[in-house]
């Protein structure tokens, strides 16, 4: 239901009549600190950043899309929109040819001097910066008033609400395994408490055994990892083959013990829509057979 997309022309008259639900004075700013000036609901939106693009087709408005990232492959309908290449340093030239009139980033320091260039070409330009769960809340609850559509987007930010509160009520009593995060193999690359990846495993009934790191994805070592002795070791399919195959993972107690948990990265791997599903599989991994 909330993947539906405006089918009527009534809808699109609506959508683009809600000017004051659209628009945005210069006291509100976005993630860069930039004011959001936004006068009439946007028709040709491109936005670089999985998580918007996911977020955009779950507010009904997949049809305003004009260009994403190749990284952009959800939902499946997202494949279809343009691909500007990619959503770090983008192609400024390439995303003006796509005639927008709202351009969503990622607001990383990589990112600055695009959102800059854009503004400079009159370009209306927003940066949102989504490491935490509240951080999508707010990016669901805004990008639905620039779209003209400030209930749709409250729903879609209540509903994923209402999904983790209920799965960390479910996990609250049960016994919280230690975890360990593998995204990334060469340097080791794990999660630390700056990331929502952090709050997952958090609200899944788990233990993140960097989460005593405020960095978002801090560089460690297998040594330490090995120090630190998680119960469970969470990883994608590639690199569950590559912790299993690797001699220097053979001491870890949780590759001894065969607990290494294979997530789903298309799930997981974008703090959006699919948050709460997110959660509830992560608590399925955490506790078998005690989570309905």
């Amino acid at each position: 239901m909330l993947r539906r997309r405006f089918v009527s022309a009534l809808t699109l008259l609506l959508a683009a009549s809600c000017t004051r639900d659209a628009v945005h004075t210069a006291a509100e700013v976005d993630d860069f600190g930039d004011p959001i000036v936004v006068k009439s609901a946007p028709h040709r939106v491109v936005s670089l950043n999985p998580a918007t693009t996911d977020l955009i087709f779950a507010l009904g408005a997949g049809d305003r899309l004009v260009g994403r990232t190749h990284w952009d492959v959800y939902p499946e309908a997202a494949i279809k929109v343009p691909d500007l290449g990619s959503g770090i340093r983008p192609n400024v030239e390439a995303v003006l040819g796509a005639k927008p009139d709202l351009v969503i980033l990622y607001a990383s320091k990589d990112n600055r001097a695009a959102a800059s260039e854009l503004r400079a070409a009159g370009v209306n330009t927003l940066s949102f910066k989504i490491d935490h769960i509240a951080d999508f809340y707010h990016a669901a609850r805004t990008i639905g008033r620039l779209l003209g559509d400030s209930a749709r987007g409250a729903r879609v930010a209540d509903s994923v609400e209402r999904t983790l509160k209920r799965v960390r009520a479910a996990t609250q009593s049960l016994e919280k395994p230690t975890v360990f995060w593998h995204i990334w193999d060469a340097p080791l690359i794990t999660i630390g408490r700056g990331s929502y990846m952090n709050e997952l495993i958090d609200i899944a009934g788990g233990v993140n055994i960097y989460g005593d790191m405020r960095e978002t994805s801090p560089a460690v070592s297998i040594e330490d990892v090995l120090k630190r002795n998680p119960q469970y070791i969470i990883t994608g399919p590639e690199g569950s083959r590559k912790v299993s195959k690797d001699s220097r993972w053979a001491e870890a107690q949780a590759v001894k013990a065969k607990r290494i948990l294979v997530v789903d990265t298309a799930i997981v791997g974008r703090p959006s829509v699919r948050l709460g599903e997110a959660a509830e599989s992560l608590a399925r991994l955490f506790h078998p057979g005690k989570i309905n």
